[in-house]
């Protein structure tokens, strides 16, 4: 094999090129936004946990674990990690190993990439990346009305109407118990009608069978007994609670007594916001409540609540409601010919970077420096409000050339000012005419480009 063969990508796991950077930024500002405005705070964790963590949190016998985790041997210490397949688990195995909730509850927000083995399909990947939120030590029904509130405003804040909400209540573990065989009696009587996946799950994982995308299963699915009937006073009055303060904030909702959670840590609330806008894949984020995890993992009994939502997922329908337009690249371009002109025009791009504004140096390429015009033509490609020009006469009249790329009668003006006067030049500009020029942004603590 040729050592100068072209090297490409890893199947599903994807770059992020720069055409689509804004919207990532737009969605990860605007949900950080969101989340700080309910008091939520970041948490980091590490990609790479014990394999035995995800084992546990998720289940041995599921998908995820046995088909799906990238797990390997440490070879320098014989250690068996995985890659981290959601987000959960890390979060809450921090808050014990930190004894983070020793003062009380806490909100906490993460962001990263996860991995997962699968068929690669619209908006979901094996490296792909999630937003999410966790709840740590709240035991009522308020918190999870405020996880689905939350969400509803992330999806207003970024435009995107087409996302519907559906609940329900898996109750607690004695309740799925009962349900449980219940529904596996029916099941074993029905079981001709099983494909291949419910039959391997009929006795290890009832529930999931529910959650089927098989069409000539749905009508036996939605026979079913369901959970809802099973549920005890306490969980009904959970389960009231969540739906009487999200009626009360006019947050409209469909009960969907098939929307489940395959694993025994998961007890009451659940959540899916979905869409018809991807294809069949619809959730665009799933949260639930899961009581007994924390204890389960070795810590003391701790109520949690918690969502996640695919950040490639999300995306795709920010493009599918109408892209918006990129910001621009920058505010000044700064044009220049000659080495004198380059020495100068680097002292610019420092002193006006210094006043808050974002510059883009011309740089030479492969076939030269380039002309006036061909910089101006990158300069004018930029999207920048002014493009300052410096050349030999510049130079020697210690003066540079400003030009406003972008004025509303589509005419270009250009000014000669002195090195000295060039910064303080373009902000009155920006500041008295900013109803004017559109364009122009000044970083400022609260400013959001």
């Amino acid at each position: 094999m040729s050592e100068n063969k072209k090297i490409t990508g890893v199947k599903g796991m994807n770059d992020l090129l720069p055409q689509d950077a804004h919207l990532w930024e737009l969605f990860e500002n605007t949900a950080q936004s969101v989340v700080q405005a309910y008091g939520f705070q970041q948490i980091r964790t590490p990609i790479v946990e014990e394999t035995r963590l995800f084992a546990r949190a998720i289940g041995a016998v599921t998908d995820i674990v046995e088909k799906e985790m990238y797990s390997f041997t440490d070879s320098m210490n014989g250690d068996q990690l995985t890659l981290r397949p959601e987000g959960t688990a890390g979060v809450v195995r921090s808050v014990i190993e930190h004894n983070l909730v020793y003062e009380g509850p806490k909100r906490l927000w993460y962001k990263g990439q996860m991995f997962r083995h699968e068929r690669p399909q619209r908006g979901r990947y094996r490296q792909f990346h999630q937003f999410g939120c966790e709840a740590v030590g709240f035991t009522g029904p308020d918190v999870d009305a405020e996880m689905i509130m939350m969400c509803r405003r992330l999806w207003d804040d970024l435009g995107l109407d087409k996302i519907r909400l559906e609940l329900n209540s898996i109750g607690d573990a004695s309740e799925r118990a009962a349900h449980r065989v219940e529904l596996i009696k029916y099941f074993e009587a029905h079981a001709d009608q099983l494909d291949a996946e419910a039959q391997r799950r009929l006795h290890s994982n009832p529930l999931r069978i529910l959650d089927t995308k098989n069409p000539a299963m749905q009508e036996l699915v939605t026979n079913a007994p369901k959970l809802l009937d099973y549920l005890g006073e306490a969980s009904l009055a959970h389960f009231n609670g969540v739906q009487k303060i999200l009626n009360h904030n006019n947050i409209p909702f469909k009960i969907n007594p098939r929307l489940v959670r395959g694993l025994d840590y998961y007890n009451r609330t659940v959540f899916e916001w979905v869409t018809d806008e991807l294809g069949a894949q619809g959730t665009v984020c799933a949260g639930g409540r899961y009581d007994p995890l924390i204890e389960t993992f070795g810590g003391k009994p701790t109520p949690a609540v918690g969502f996640a939502m695919g950040i490639e997922r999300l995306v795709e329908l920010m493009k599918t409601a109408g892209e918006p337009a990129p910001g621009n690249q920058c505010d000044v371009y700064l044009v220049h010919q000659g080495e004198a002109a380059q020495l100068q025009a680097f002292v610019l791009g420092e002193r006006l970077r210094d006043a808050g504004l974002d510059v883009v140096m011309h740089c030479a390429a492969p076939t030269g420096a380039g002309s006036f015009k061909s910089q101006m033509k990158k300069a004018d490609g930029s999207g920048a409000s002014f493009a300052v020009i410096i050349g030999e006469d510049e130079v020697a009249n210690h003066t540079a050339n400003v030009k406003a790329m972008r004025d509303e009668a589509g005419e270009s003006q250009q000014s000669t000012v002195p090195f000295d006067g060039v910064v303080d030049f373009i902000v009155d500009h920006i500041t008295d005419g900013g109803e004017e020029h559109h364009h122009f942004h000044v970083h400022d603590e609260n400013c959001k480009h």
